[in-house]
């Protein structure tokens, strides 16, 4: 059967190994790891990037893209503490909520265009498959990064 919207199913099929690569990563961790800081400068925690993709996701996903009013601080998400228990709750929510989002902003366009959270300067420009793609490539990324992180510190115990 062809899917409506490949695009979308890609999204969602993507994003799902990304997250099942995030929880791996969570599952070598105990509540002291997951805080852990690598001594590399600029390095953040394990729980403070899954905190951050939490917050990239309800900004782009939820606020920007489905227009709900979803408070963020984006500072404070890199400076975030807590048990490996509360960031597989952050991780399952982030994972629950997006394909939701992802889904309306593919139907629906972009919903909240002036919600703020973000440091991008191109939102006013900003069509939903950038979106979609922008959060794949961020959910990515900061994968990569915790999965490094939590090399370094689990090594380093």
């Amino acid at each position: 059967m062809t899917s409506p919207d490949p695009l979308l199913d890609a999204f969602d099929t993507v994003t799902a190994e990304v997250f099942d690569a995030i929880a791996v990563v969570l599952e070598r961790c105990d509540d002291h790891t997951v805080n852990a800081v690598p001594d590399a400068p600029g390095v953040n925690s394990v729980f403070a990037l899954v905190t951050h993709i939490d917050g990239m996701i309800g900004y782009w996903g939820g606020s920007f893209a489905a227009g709900e009013a979803i408070p963020r601080d984006r500072d404070a998400e890199f400076r975030a503490r807590g048990t490996v228990e509360q960031a597989r709750e952050l991780l399952l929510r982030a994972r629950t909520r997006l394909p939701g989002w992802a889904a309306a902003a593919r139907t629906d366009g972009i919903r909240g265009r002036a919600a703020t959270g973000t440091t991008r300067r191109d939102t006013a420009t900003a069509t939903p498959e950038f979106v979609l793609l922008h959060i794949l490539r961020e959910l990515a990324q900061h994968a990569g990064h915790l999965q490094i992180c939590a090399d370094l510190v689990i090594r380093g115990r």
